[in-house]
C-alpha cells in the first residue's frame, strides 16, 4: 500500500450552522452542501481544494469515530503569506490567539504558527511554512 494524501477529515460539531459561520467568516472557507444535505467546508486554490466535512454530534453520519465528540480535534492549516498578516486579520475579527507566533515542525518542515479555538473548542493551528531542506515529523 502506498498512501498519497489526506482527502478530507471530519469534525463532529454541536451546531453545524454555527461552525459553518465561524469557518467561513474567520478562516474564509467555502461552505458546500452535498449528498443528502450534508455539509462540508472547502479551502485552498482551485484544483487543490481541501475539504472538512461537518457532522452533527446529535446525528453523526455512519460510519463514524467510536466516540464522536465536539471539541476533540487539533488541526493544523497551512496559510499563504506571512503569519503577521493572519495575526492582524484575527485581531480585526476579535478572535483571541491562544499562543503564537511559535516555531513548530510540520509534515514538510518548519512552521511559524498561531493557535486559536473554533466554536466547539477544537484547537486550530494556522501555520506559515518556512524554508527547509529536510522533512518534518509533526508538532
Amino acid at each position: 500500500m502506498k498512501l498519497r494524501a489526506l482527502d478530507h477529515l471530519v469534525l463532529t460539531v454541536a451546531d453545524v450552522p454555527r461552525s459553518v459561520a465561524w469557518y467561513r467568516d474567520v478562516l474564509g472557507m467555502r461552505p458546500q452542501t452535498f449528498g443528502d444535505g450534508r455539509t462540508a467546508l472547502l479551502f485552498g486554490p482551485p484544483g487543490e481544494e481541501q475539504k472538512i466535512n461537518l457532522h452533527s454530534a446529535e446525528a453523526p453520519f455512519a460510519p463514524h469515530a467510536a466516540r464522536p465528540t465536539p471539541g476533540s480535534a487539533d488541526l493544523c492549516l497551512r496559510i499563504d503569506g506571512p503569519i503577521e498578516a493572519v495575526i492582524e486579520e484575527l485581531a480585526a475579527r476579535g478572535e483571541a490567539i491562544l499562543e503564537g507566533p511559535v516555531t513548530r515542525t510540520g509534515a514538510r518542515g518548519p512552521l511559524r504558527s498561531v493557535y486559536l479555538r473554533d466554536p466547539d473548542g477544537n484547537l486550530v493551528e494556522l501555520a506559515e511554512e518556512r524554508v527547509s531542506t529536510g522533512r518534518g515529523a509533526g508538532q
